[in-house]
């Protein structure tokens, strides 16, 4: 599907290449002098002057595709150094026949013993899928070294040190130039800590079939900017600002209503036919005044709120709430109407205090957020985004958004979706309330909550970017609201 890419588990990473060697004729070696051989073209086309070449072997299959690149980069008449850890041998008859061929034809290998030899490139064959646990020590000073030296880094397949099933890094990592996954994309380098290792990301499928991934099972899918065109299909020549949705924005207790403001104006730029505001009564004049457009009403109680819960076709609650009576009260009303809510900040917090479910919802929690719903720490979250999102979408019975670098969506008993868009510029106050009004938008044009959720967050994602243009630092969340429009209408 356009602008979708499969991700893969690395248990389903690992059936692609047992099913591939078994193609090539069950030779093992074949399919990693393929690797190998890919790799050494990869390096080449980004680093084609690149004359010293040191490559830093494992003792398993990632370290074979070492060697084998660094015998095809000594035929090519580069100056090529294997360095490898005193344990480090090759551990398995593939990886040692590929080291005994590079040695074979004059390949030069050292121990590691403090320093790198001076390289044009580091090539990273330590381990590939194959480590999921804190690097030991002598690991994590060859790691440390790797990334202390001023050249280029090419990691085969994936970073060393990064868990290539959850995105996280447990330990020391390779921090990557670039990245040249095999045969498939690894779910866990497309979300949280990984993003920081991995640089440019690339794939070969190293010429395996169509068919080999037949019945094995795509563990998330990563969204990009295509994506978008099969949600937000053009609207009718006809059309009234009755089918584009009414979006109620419940938020901005005293002295946040600049929260409200944003979610709103959210909402309307990311296309909602109708937008209301209830908020308290000292934020009335300066949203009208800010967004003439939105429709704000004071509301003291929840009693002043049943005529535009009665008109509402989404509810976006939380941004600017606050935590007090008045919220409690407003966020048990909305709870109560039945309307599909998109839940942000401060809801989320009184969701997590006496946690239910809530059918129809989007939740869009932020990691910490998310570690409150959970009842579990942030670094547990982080530490597996799949596996967190997942979890809050069974408990709360709730499409999840789970926010951050590659922002994770879940459904219940559904399959996920991480995006592929954002920047660390966004990483502001404000930008998860613009995220809220945009989804609640979408929601009431007619999305489903999990298609609103992934259109919404991945819409949110690319005008973040488009907005980057100008740089990263000091970006506003209002910054998006141009860029919301114009991507909206693919």
């Amino acid at each position: 599907m356009s602008g979708t890419l499969p991700l893969y588990s690395t248990h389903a990473v690992r059936t692609l290449d047992e099913r591939a060697t078994h193609a090539l004729g069950g030779d093992a070696y074949v399919l990693m002098q393929r690797a190998g051989q890919v790799a050494w073209q990869h390096l080449l086309q980004h680093w084609s002057d690149a004359q010293r070449i040191v490559v830093v072997c494992g003792p398993g299959s990632n370290g074979g595709d070492g060697y084998v690149l660094a015998r095809q980069a000594q035929r090519a008449g580069r100056y090529v150094e294997v360095v490898h850890l005193p344990a480090h041998v090759p551990g398995n008859p593939v990886a040692q026949r590929a080291c005994t061929d590079y040695v074979a034809g004059g390949g030069r290998v050292t121990l590691f013993e403090g320093a790198l030899p001076k390289a044009d490139v580091v090539v990273d064959a330590l381990f590939g899928i194959g480590l999921s646990r804190v690097p030991e020590h002598d690991v994590h000073a060859l790691i440390d070294t790797i990334n202390a030296q001023s050249g280029p880094v090419f990691s085969l397949d994936v970073p060393s040190g990064v868990d290539a099933e959850r995105g996280a890094a447990p330990g020391a990592a390779v921090v990557a130039t670039r990245t040249l996954q095999f045969i498939a994309r690894h779910a866990g380098l497309h979300t949280g800590d990984a993003l920081e290792y991995t640089g440019t990301l690339d794939l070969d499928d190293l010429g395996v079939s169509v068919g080999t991934f037949d019945g094995v099972a795509v563990q998330s899918s990563l969204l990009q900017h295509d994506a978008l065109a099969r949600w937000l299909l053009p609207r009718r020549r006809n059309t009234h600002k009755g089918e584009s949705g009414h979006v109620l924005c419940m938020g901005g207790d005293d002295g946040s209503g600049g929260a409200i403001a944003l979610c709103v104006e959210a909402a309307l730029r990311a296309g909602a036919g109708l937008a209301s505001v209830a908020t308290r009564q000292m934020h009335v004049a300066s949203l009208l005044a800010r967004r003439p457009e939105a429709m704000v009403r004071a509301v003291e109680s929840s009693d002043d709120l049943e005529p535009l819960l009665a008109r509402a076709d989404v509810i976006a609650i939380g941004p600017g709430l606050g935590q007090g009576e008045w919220a409690r009260a407003l966020f048990q009303r909305a709870l109560r109407s039945g309307r599909p809510m998109v839940m942000d900040a401060d809801a989320l917090n009184l969701l997590a205090a006496s946690p239910h479910t809530v059918q129809q919802a989007i939740l869009t929690p932020h990691p910490g957020e998310a570690a409150r719903l959970l009842d579990c720490a942030t670094r547990d979250v982080q530490g597996d985004r799949f596996r967190a999102a997942q979890a809050m979408a069974e408990r709360y019975a709730s499409v999840v958004v789970l926010k951050g670098a590659g922002t994770v969506i879940a459904a219940p008993g559904g399959t996920l979706r991480v995006i592929g868009a954002g920047n660390p510029g966004m990483a502001v106050g404000g930008m998860g309330d613009v995220l809220t009004g945009v989804i609640a938008a979408l929601r009431a044009q007619g999305l489903s909550a999990f298609d609103a959720a992934s259109a919404g967050a991945l819409l949110h994602g690319l005008a973040g970017d488009a907005a980057a243009w100008d740089g990263e630092r000091g970006l506003l969340p209002s910054d998006l609201f141009a860029h919301l429009r114009r991507l909206a209408n693919p």
